[in-house]
């Protein structure tokens, strides 16, 4: 496999998560995917086998590669099944404290002092994560984008540890293995694309929130008058408006914008439990079903 790398970890299931293990499946990658527990290890397996079902559907994938993919995926509770990974992704929620802690737990876990260890967080410090670990210069961000299998772009972010062979590593297997475009970033919150989209996505919740227009029209306005192909509250809703909320915190402590400070809306929405699509009502309503 590209740059030697063929045994992949992932820890946490959830929407990321299973988006990476896929793309990583998919690419003929011994892949092993952690939650939790047994019960989250299963629901990170049934969304990866609907995600492998919706490409046969569409003619994007062949049934038989989809078994294959999900066969070669391990799904299970703990973090021990790791020690023998050559790379490890990182995709728990979006929270400082609980990506240290998994970094500082896959330290001691991952036997081989040349792995690497990934995080595909959305905007906040590689360092901080690195320095969790006594192999900063192995650590790396390896941002993907929701939906992981569908859309083409990584984010590489070294952090002023990060050596330029994990660096050059890291980008060998994203372009050669999962064959995706790549980017590089500075370690700056929101990397590249959360710090220009971030900031235009508050400000479509400013506007609704203030009843310039309704949220409808702020979409229909970008997508017919701007062809963007999905308006952007729509887009939040996809990204979780909770995670939103993250990353513009993170923008707005590194920077101290008003621009990134999250509009009061938002919070309250997510207060609520009102959170996108993955709760079925956001700034629109979503079938669960």
């Amino acid at each position: 496999m590209s740059a030697g790398i063929a045994r992949v970890g992932v820890v946490g299931g959830g929407q990321m998560g299973a988006g990476i293990a896929e793309v990583c499946a998919r690419a003929g990658l011994d892949t092993v995917v952690c939650e939790v527990d047994a019960v989250a290890a299963r629901t990170a397996r049934d969304r990866m086998a609907a995600s492998l079902e919706r490409a046969v559907r569409r003619g994007r994938l062949e049934r038989e590669a989809a078994r294959d993919a999900l066969a070669r995926t391990v799904f299970t509770g703990g973090l021990d099944v790791l020690a023998d990974r050559q790379l490890v992704i990182e995709a728990v929620v979006e929270n400082a404290d609980a990506k240290t802690e998994v970094f500082a737990a896959l330290d001691k876990i991952a036997e081989d002092p040349a792995a690497i260890l990934a995080t595909n967080t959305s905007s906040l410090p590689i360092m901080r994560l690195g320095m969790a670990t006594g192999r900063a210069d192995r650590v790396v961000g390896l941002h993907f984008f929701n939906p992981v299998p569908v859309l083409p772009l990584v984010e590489v972010v070294p952090s002023l540890h990060t050596s330029a062979a994990t660096t050059a590593t890291i980008e060998a297997f994203a372009t050669s293995a999962l064959e995706k475009t790549v980017i590089r970033s500075q370690d700056r919150a929101g990397f590249v694309v959360n710090a220009l989209l971030i900031p235009y996505l508050l400000s479509a919740v400013r506007m609704a929130e203030s009843g310039f227009a309704s949220a409808a029209d702020i979409d229909a306005g970008m997508e017919h008058g701007c062809a963007h192909p999905m308006g952007p509250l729509k887009l939040a809703d996809l990204i979780g408006l909770d995670t939103v909320v993250s990353i513009a915190e993170s923008l707005y402590e590194e920077f101290r914008e008003p621009l990134h400070a999250p509009p009061p809306l938002l919070r309250r929405m997510v207060e609520a439990g009102l959170l996108g699509r993955k709760t079925g009502r956001g700034f629109h309503t979503y079938d669960q079903g």
